[in-house]
């Protein structure tokens, strides 16, 4: 796979070759735009939870675009990480492709670093109705400072944990631990015969990396810092060996999970088998509150205290999950600029939004219709935990780093698979990917 700076040097000749700006736009007496006969081309992750609802979204889209300008909208689907990135390279090398990305924010410095992606002026942030329209946390990974800004903001993730509060208050338990290991005790307690403690998706393909990098930064471990990747630090590893340790060792997750994405993890939860469903969005209330737990369960944020501690260390961060979410980036190639900024001005609308979050449970980056939403008592915990997420580096070879990350935990599957950590193969694979990050760090600008 080539490297950021690889394929970034390919762009400008690219672009050169290639249609820019609103030169093929037109607009009708009146003022608006018209985009008949015109499509613009969208790309998303494939929404393995709700693929139904999101077809028809994007039906449902397509149809209230064209009524506004005549456009049509197609729209493709990514189904991991590593399906992202390589749509982002090949893209950007031939200077054609989708003329919108949604991006998960953690690669928006990646689609910076291209130089391939509209940086947003006060024009453009007024085409899509203005900055002021949109929540302040939601634009802190837009770019690396306010001026310099390619992301804009689509939905908000951030992550929290579910619990069944009938188990819980069954084992006398009055809420979830703040610290790792305080919450595997609680796991175990709550442990017993089809029942586990936690619900886990060891074979996603975007949630593993994550609680890795929670408990390495707790532990004061940023991964990257500057040009300098810590992939090998000791927290990072024990972080490893937690959270794998939870199906092999501690026996607190179905050992089927090791075969499950996050949609059966929230399965499981839902069918009240698991005490625990950690690393989980709003998107999952949709599911739960027609399952058997509806009632049954509620969110909490997690635990802050890195494992093998008892308190956050000085040099901790008291992170509850990545600044997540999605941002919509425009392609420099694209041929329909203001079509483009029109869609992307459509998906962000309080109206919109609020339709979205009804249907996905992502919550909304939207002001206006974010506010609407904070009353629910429901969400508290995850507003909560909106306010304490940190950023991830905003570096680009971050998305190199954090296929690094989940590598590991791909290539611990066979072990897991036989109930096992085998912790010699575990440092061998966590070295292959401090070299990996560093290089990616290294190449990146």
């Amino acid at each position: 796979m080539k490297l950021v700076r690889t394929f970034a040097i390919g762009t400008a000749a690219a672009l050169a070759l290639t249609a820019c700006g609103d030169s093929a736009e037109s607009k009708s007496d009146t003022g608006a735009l018209n985009g008949a006969g015109k499509t613009i081309n969208v790309l998303v992750q494939a929404n393995t939870i709700y693929p139904q609802q999101q077809k028809q979204w994007f039906t449902d889209t397509s149809n209230a675009f064209k009524a506004q300008t005549g456009a049509e909208v197609k729209f493709e689907t990514f189904a991991s990480a590593n399906d992202e990135l390589t749509k982002i390279q090949t893209s950007v090398v031939s200077g054609q492709g989708p003329d919108i990305y949604s991006l998960g924010t953690t690669f928006t410095p990646t689609a910076y670093a291209t130089g391939a992606f509209l940086e947003l002026k006060s024009d453009d942030w007024t085409k899509v109705g203005g900055k002021d329209a949109f929540l302040p946390a939601a634009l802190g990974i837009s770019g690396p400072d306010a001026e310099h800004q390619v992301g804009i903001p689509f939905t908000s993730r951030p992550f929290v944990m579910a619990y069944n509060t009938e188990l819980l208050k069954a084992a006398g338990i009055d809420k979830p631990a703040d610290s790792w290991d305080g919450l595997k005790d609680q796991a175990k307690k709550l442990t017993s015969g089809n029942t586990h403690g936690m619900a886990v998706a060891y074979a996603d393909g975007f949630d593993p990396w994550k609680f890795i990098w929670a408990m390495s930064v707790q532990a004061g471990n940023p991964l990257v810092a500057g040009k300098k990747a810590s992939l090998d630090d000791p927290a990072t590893l024990k972080a490893y060996q937690t959270y794998l340790g939870w199906l092999a060792t501690d026996k607190v997750v179905d050992p089927a999970a090791v075969g499950w994405k996050n949609a059966q993890a929230i399965a499981e939860f839902g069918a009240g088998k698991a005490a625990f469903l950690p690393m989980v969005s709003a998107t999952s209330k949709v599911t739960l509150d027609k399952s058997q737990v509806a009632g049954k369960y509620a969110y909490a944020v997690m635990p802050t205290i890195p494992p093998g501690a008892t308190s956050k260390p000085g040099n901790g961060v008291a992170a509850t999950s990545i600044l997540s979410g999605d941002n919509l980036v425009v392609a420099k190639y694209t041929k329909n600029k203001d079509l483009a900024l029109a869609l992307v001005k459509l998906l962000t609308s309080a109206e919109q939004q609020k339709a979205y979050y009804k249907t996905f449970g992502e919550l909304p980056t939207n002001a206006a219709a974010a506010k609407e939403l904070q009353a629910d008592p429901a969400l508290a915990a995850i507003v909560d935990s909106s306010s304490k997420s940190a950023g991830t580096p905003f570096n680009g070879g971050w998305s190199k780093v954090q296929l690094a990350l989940l590598n590991v935990v791909v290539q611990s599957i066979p072990d897991l698979k036989a109930g096992k950590v085998d912790d010699g193969k575990l440092k061998s694979l966590v070295t292959a990917a401090q070299k990996d990050a560093q290089s990616a760090v290294d190449e990146s600008k």
